[in-house]
């Protein structure tokens, strides 16, 4: 074999952080060596994989064509050396998760599997849709868990579990009394909302075909509670996933509304990268996240 997984390891730390010095960092090595082991590379199949651009290493096209399989290749090598250092033990993984399934589902399996399997390593980021489908697609994570639709080419989507968005608001709010929620109301009233970009937001635009040019969002925010207790000093009304209202509606905090003839529901998704190794630490989260 004219190229070792060591000059690979440094063909895509290079390739993730546009840098060899960072690159070396990373793999705990001196910069003159991830600049000889690149070279090497580069040399021993006279080609060139990176466009110099000051002092940034970009992919060229070269580069791009073979990151994928120099990933996968690098992840079936970690496999390997997983299986002969721990026998069968699943390896690491890293799960990236949008905010609701991240704060409500993920960490509630995370728990689980730990419990009952104390040496797994599972790290878990949380962000939006968008950037959890942009670290997947950067090989940043292993496994992303998204609420919302997304398509892209080198994307394997895969249906999770059912899901369900709610309207809500304050128990002073003036349609907290209020048995039929009609269009009018919904147009009438100011809304806190997800920012554009996460799946909340998208499944809520949707929900609200027809009238979405008149609502309006007087607050976007990022985070699930903040919209809680804004809603909940009675800025707007909301609209959230379900299972992040259950204790405040039983609580009485917030009063759930049901807007007749708009359509809530969604489908909660994993992704992965096409060309990336499925290795046993991200079966054994799917079949976690089946069971649980």
């Amino acid at each position: 074999m004219r190229f070792s997984l060591r000059q690979l390891e440094v063909f895509l730390a290079t390739a993730h952080f546009q840098n060899i010095s960072k690159a070396a960092d990373k793999l705990a090595m001196s910069q003159s060596a991830a600049s000889s082991a690149l070279k090497e590379l580069e040399q021993q199949f006279d080609i060139l994989l990176f466009d110099r651009v000051g002092k940034r290493l970009q992919l060229n096209e070269q580069g791009r064509l073979i990151r994928s399989r120099a990933e996968a290749l690098l992840e079936q090598a970690r496999e390997v050396e997983f299986a002969l250092m721990q026998h069968k033990d699943a390896g690491p993984v890293k799960v990236g998760a949008t905010l609701t399934i991240g704060n409500y589902l993920a960490v509630n399996i995370l728990g689980k599997l730990l419990a009952e399997q104390p040496d797994a390593e599972v790290s878990l980021t949380v962000a939006n849709t968008e950037q959890v489908m942009k670290q997947v697609l950067n090989y940043d994570i292993d496994i992303g868990m998204i609420e919302g639709e997304v398509q892209h080419s080198d994307l394997d989507i895969i249906p999770w579990r059912e899901d369900n968005l709610c309207v809500f608001c304050a128990p002073d709010h003036p349609l907290a009394n209020k048995t039929d929620i009609t269009d009018a109301d919904l147009i009438k009233h100011a809304w806190v909302m997800r920012e554009a970009g996460s799946g909340t937001r998208q499944a809520f635009d949707r929900a609200m075909h027809g009238i979405l040019p008149e609502i309006k969002i007087s607050l976007e925010l990022q985070h699930t509670e903040a919209i809680k207790r804004a809603v909940g000093n009675g800025l707007g009304l909301g609209c959230l996933s379900r299972i992040t209202l259950l204790d405040a509606f039983i609580r009485g905090d917030l009063v759930v509304l049901n807007p007749p003839n708009r359509d809530f529901s969604r489908t909660l998704y994993f992704i992965m990268h096409k060309k990336k190794f499925k290795s046993a630490g991200v079966q054994r989260w799917l079949e976690y996240c089946h069971s649980t």
